[in-house]
């Protein structure tokens, strides 16, 4: 049945202050990955971190998604907007994050992150971060939903949401547009809600993909190459019915916008990164020993792995003392 959107992005205020729906799924998204990786570190998935180390790391994500996430924006999308208002690319709470640009900047943050940690190498902290992310960007669309932003294109479907932010409406009250819904006046103007698709697509379908190869022995660059060829993908697809930025339009062949044609180098990425984990060997957690991340508190460096680089798991089938009896991740969220 056709919806309409009736939803008040304000969650609450207190006094000049305004807490959006948006700001809300976004910090959701940072606990949850918080938690998931909290596990994973417990269970021997990033050598030599312990709870302290890691809590810095997140932070030095958090930090990556926001600003990388509001730069990309201001630069792919908005650039216009902020020349006119320099004080807008702070305002986050008023939408306009860019995924890309959050990439990047979660991929810079993590590089300055790692540079003085030897234990392992930086795309086996790239495939440890992967697995967190999808919650964040599931969550995220939901925001982008509770908003109204972000719509899809008109369709005559059943499972269609009738925006009144769109366009074509914007001379109706709320309460005129909850008496023509009544009244089934705006089933013309139900539209994809291409927001969900994402979140269901770009959030549950590749966090669960990621979880389940996660868990299991799997070769470098994998989890970081599924990642990056996944959520291109799914970008893409729903590109086709979501209506493009209104001050960018489509970019080429009537149909090509800008999200696709940033999407298609973190396809190229993708398909890269899975042809050259074919090249490395299979990796597993190491065991977790008794006191395991105090070096990182007393100033102690890693070790090498002897081979030339750090490893930050073992080759399968390469004994290790209490391999037998160690859990894949005990205890908490697994991921």
């Amino acid at each position: 049945m056709i919806q309409l959107h009736d939803i008040d992005p304000i969650l609450f205020s207190l006094g000049p202050l305004q807490i959006h729906w948006y700001g809300l799924m976004y910090g959701i998204g940072f606990l949850v990955a918080w938690l998931i990786g909290s596990s994973r570190v417990r269970a021997g998935r990033l050598p030599g971190v312990d709870e302290d180390g890691f809590a810095s790391f997140m932070i030095a994500m958090i930090a990556g998604v926001l600003l990388g996430g509001r730069i990309g924006y201001v630069l792919f999308y908005s650039f216009d907007t902020f020349a006119a208002d320099p004080l807008s690319i702070i305002k986050i709470w008023e939408g306009g994050m860019s995924f890309h640009g959050g990439l990047i900047g979660v991929l810079i943050a993590a590089w300055v992150w790692k540079r003085k940690r030897t234990e392992f190498t930086y795309w086996d902290l790239v495939d440890f971060v992967a697995p967190l992310v999808p919650a964040g960007l599931g969550l995220g669309r939901l925001g982008n939903f509770i908003n109204g932003e972000l719509w899809g294109k008109y369709t005559g479907g059943d499972w269609g949401v009738i925006f009144p932010s769109d366009p074509e409406l914007s001379g109706y009250t709320m309460a005129q547009l909850r008496q023509m819904y009544a009244a089934g006046q705006l089933d013309a103007f139900a539209r994809h809600p291409s927001q969900l698709y994402q979140a269901f697509l770009e959030g549950l379908v590749l966090f669960t993909v990621l979880y389940v190869v996660s868990r299991r022995p799997r070769r470098r660059f994998l989890i970081s190459g599924l990642f990056a060829l996944g959520y291109g993908l799914a970008r893409f697809a729903v590109e086709f019915v979501r209506v493009p930025d209104a001050q960018l339009g489509y970019l080429g062949m009537g149909w090509l916008t800008m999200g696709q044609l940033l999407s298609l180098p973190l396809i190229l990425l993708g398909i890269g990164l899975i042809i050259l984990s074919r090249t490395s060997p299979v990796l597993e957690p190491k065991p977790v020993e008794p006191g395991a991340g105090a070096g990182e508190k007393d100033g102690t460096e890693g070790q090498d792995d002897g081979d030339g680089g750090p490893d930050a798991e073992v080759e399968a089938g390469s004994e290790q003392p209490g391999e037998a009896d160690q859990a894949d991740e005990p205890g908490g969220t697994k991921a």
